[in-house]
């Protein structure tokens, strides 16, 4: 998370950094990383059973689940069985079982029903082998789609789910005769997913960071499909559909369009108003990202991050493509249409305005090209596109062009262009500036995107 305190006694409420800060310090991720041995584990479980009575955030079912599973690991590594641990873990699955985060749905309720996984064959307790059979089956079902993907449509979440999927499976292979039913649904779901996360991932195997995603939160690409290996599972590329993204390579270019719907429905807390972005590579090397995640606090920040004018898309009469709201809301939603696609092209279209944007990606030889039209007649319209460059990457502007990372960027039917910098969050609580191109346009517009040459 980026920020650092030393405690001479660890205060697992500590809320000076924030709930998510508070939250991961209760996970006890730190049990399995490198360097943690059995002494020392022993301890921080230990300090955190003498406060066992004043948790408050660490109680909630999320922290309780991440936990739970972490302890359960840790225990069985070092075959280390000690009454007051076990008392202790076992009452915190007896709470989860009555606090079911079914009102939050998505990761959260699937995170519950892994963690219950864990306690049931630990503890050998069938009503929470019970429950955790009945909530995987039905949230597997309900939450991966026809094409592999989370629900939640963020790479990152994706990454975190699978790796729980790929555990799960893992854990009944070592448990042969549990619940068979739902090992041969988690070895399907687990090829699906292994698919989707190959065919989403860049060639250096990190992941676009897209709706709220950051490094160095969940267990990477190539590390995930090499223990889907380990397991007898190998990921085959999926064909993107129902997820929205298009990914396409052509050349030197790797390029990720965005025509998500805003999903899920019930609780799109994840989703930013990012309708019709495109995030692009050149010769391995990020050119136009999005501008990341930076925290989950309900602040300014929070806001500008979810909102339309930090993606590489268009912003109508300043307004979001979709009402993102509250830190984890969204209200009027962006319904999307993929008009037209073949191998190298699509076009579609969002309904989040008053007036319909319309953009088309075409992939050319060594060019790409993006058109974008505002469909109807306005009174009075701002039309304003926006596109992020990483950090390190210095623009220069020439006429209606603008140079950057070896690439030009050629405009037509614009009013305006200008540079000015922003702040890329590199990784939670962790801002860096950069360059972003604003330019204002007539519609249509087009970009041509090619190499410099020379």
């Amino acid at each position: 998370m980026n920020k650092q305190k030393i405690f001479k006694t660890v205060d697992w409420n500590y809320s000076g950094f924030g709930k998510l800060w508070t939250y991961n310090l209760n996970y006890f991720d730190f049990l399995l990383q490198d360097g943690i041995n059995r002494e020392t584990g022993l301890e921080l479980m230990m300090g955190y059973l003498k406060e066992a009575s004043g948790r408050k955030d660490g109680v909630e079912p999320y922290p309780t689940s991440v936990r739970g599973i972490n302890w359960i690991k840790f225990l069985s590594l070092h075959s280390i069985t000690d009454e007051s641990l076990s008392a202790i873990l076992y009452k915190d699955y007896c709470r989860l079982l009555d606090n079911l985060e079914y009102h939050l749905q998505g990761n959260h309720l699937l995170e519950n029903g892994f963690s219950l996984l864990f306690g049931a064959l630990y503890f050998r307790d069938e009503k929470f082998a019970d429950m955790a059979r009945r909530i995987l089956t039905l949230e597997l079902k309900e939450q991966i789609l026809k094409d592999g993907a989370h629900c939640e449509l963020s790479p990152m979440y994706h990454q975190m789910m699978l790796y729980r999927v790929l555990d799960a499976y893992n854990l009944l292979n070592n448990n042969a005769h549990a619940l068979p039913e739902l090992h041969s649904l988690l070895e399907k779901t687990a090829l699906k997913m292994l698919g989707w996360l190959q065919t989403i991932s860049w060639k250096d195997g990190s992941i676009p960071f897209i709706n709220d995603a950051a490094p160095g939160i969940a267990a990477g690409t190539r590390p995930l499909l090499l223990y889907g290996e380990r397991l007898g599972l190998k990921a085959e590329n999926m064909s993107l559909n129902c997820s929205g993204y298009r990914k396409y390579i052509s050349g030197d270019f790797e390029v990720l369009f965005d025509a998500c719907p805003i999903l899920p429905t019930y609780q799109p807390g994840h989703t930013h108003a990012d309708t019709l972005q495109v995030l692009l590579r050149y010769q391995g090397s990020d050119i136009l990202v999005d501008t990341g995640t930076s925290t989950y606090e309900k602040t300014r920040r929070r806001q500008l991050e979810r909102s339309t004018v930090s993606h590489n898309t268009v912003v109508v009469n300043n307004k979001n493509s979709s009402q993102v709201w509250g830190g984890f809301r969204v209200g009027k939603r962006a319904e999307v249409s993929i008009l037209e696609e073949d191998k190298y092209r699509i076009k579609a279209e969002h309904y989040g305005y008053s007036h319909p944007h319309r953009r088309t990606l075409t992939l050319c030889h060594r060019r790409i090209i993006i058109n974008d039209e505002i469909k109807g007649r306005f009174k009075s319209k701002v039309l304003l596109g926006h596109l992020h460059f990483p950090p390190g990457i210095t623009p220069v502007k020439i006429g209606n062009s603008i140079r950057a990372g070896g690439l030009s960027f050629e405009f037509t039917a614009i009013e305006s262009l200008d540079l000015s910098k922003y702040l890329f969050a590199r990784e939670f609580n962790k801002l860096e500036n950069a360059w972003k191109i604003s330019y204002k346009f007539k519609t249509p517009c087009e970009i041509q995107i090619r190499p410099v040459k020379g």
